[in-house]
């Protein structure tokens, strides 16, 4: 039913008269009754009983007055959250993640962020995932991106994709092609690592205390960027999710390799707020494109 009918409707029922409700309308009230009639022959069922001194609900009009008022209600309040994404112009968000999600699927996600809060600037710092989570909690930051790899009682996780780990190498070298690989594989090749993957709970340093040939680091730095153009140069492999090289991955110029280690293979990536903070419009829009971002991204093969 159009929401017309239901406003002509809902004030007919206040009004108890048609000719009162089109002068509150501004209508004429052949008009409102015009639509009455309509609905009542769809339905098969009067909605009011005509008098001389005005109208009054039938049963069933009692029982659509009742539907009417939630439509009209729930409609009204999606109209103020529009309304509040409308008219917010101004305003910062402060994300923290960590170093993969900022290559590329943060980058895009504030793109479209953009299209509708333009004039609402974004700080981004990266971070170990514990600090991640850390700062969330303490609200030091609005939005956190980081690997959940235990809860927080003053943290919120708002969505999680899977992100287990595998090795990235150059299409060329010897270990691509392989459908997956351990760790104990890994030995005798030099790795490339960022500081992403040596929190103080390094999952990969966990993962590699049990090998009788420990694998060296060749280039250990603060940036996946450089990372990255390591992998490219052959100058080592990296031990990574697939995220920050999912470009790379797509167009053929690295392979990612799944990783058969039960620890490094059961990761989660999370989007998180604070547990005790509210979540306006903005922030929920952020949040909501960076999950679906990350939500369309196959990272298991």
């Amino acid at each position: 039913m159009h929401s017309i009918f239901l406003k002509y409707f809902d004030e007919v029922a206040r009004q108890r008269s048609i000719r009162k409700a089109a002068l509150v309308l501004n209508v004429s009230s052949t008009s409102v009754n015009r639509k009455i009639l309509k609905i009542e022959e769809e339905l098969g069922a009067s909605l009011f009983d005509r008098t001389p001194e005005g109208v009054e609900l039938t049963a069933v009009g009692g029982i659509l007055l009742e539907h009417c008022r939630r439509v009209l209600h729930e409609f009204d309040r999606t109209r103020v959250l529009i309304d509040d994404m409308r008219d917010l112009r101004t305003g910062h968000l402060n994300i923290i993640t960590v170093d993969s999600v900022a290559i590329g699927s943060l980058p895009r996600a504030i793109n479209e962020f953009s299209k509708v809060y333009p004039d609402i600037s974004i700080s981004v710092t990266t971070a170990q995932p514990e600090d991640v989570v850390d700062a969330v909690a303490m609200g030091d930051a609005d939005i956190g991106i980081a690997f959940t790899f235990t809860s927080h009682p003053d943290v919120r996780i708002l969505s999680e994709k899977s992100a287990p780990f595998g090795a990235l190498v150059r299409p060329d070298h010897p270990l691509s092609g392989w459908p997956s690989v351990t760790v104990e594989d890994l030995a005798g090749y030099r790795l490339i690592r960022t500081i992403d993957a040596r929190g103080r709970n390094s999952i990969i340093d966990q993962a590699m205390s049990t090998l009788v040939t420990p694998l060296s680091t060749y280039v250990f730095t603060n940036t996946l960027f450089l990372a990255k153009e390591m992998i490219l140069s052959n100058h080592g492999i990296g031990l990574y999710t697939k995220i920050g090289f999912y470009d790379e991955v797509q167009r053929g110029e690295l392979s990612f390799i799944p990783l058969i280690q039960a620890t490094l293979g059961n990761v989660r990536v999370g989007v998180m707020a604070s547990a005790s903070a509210a979540i306006g419009p903005a922030k929920r829009l952020m949040c909501d494109i960076i999950s679906r971002e990350m939500g369309s991204m196959r990272l298991d093969s």
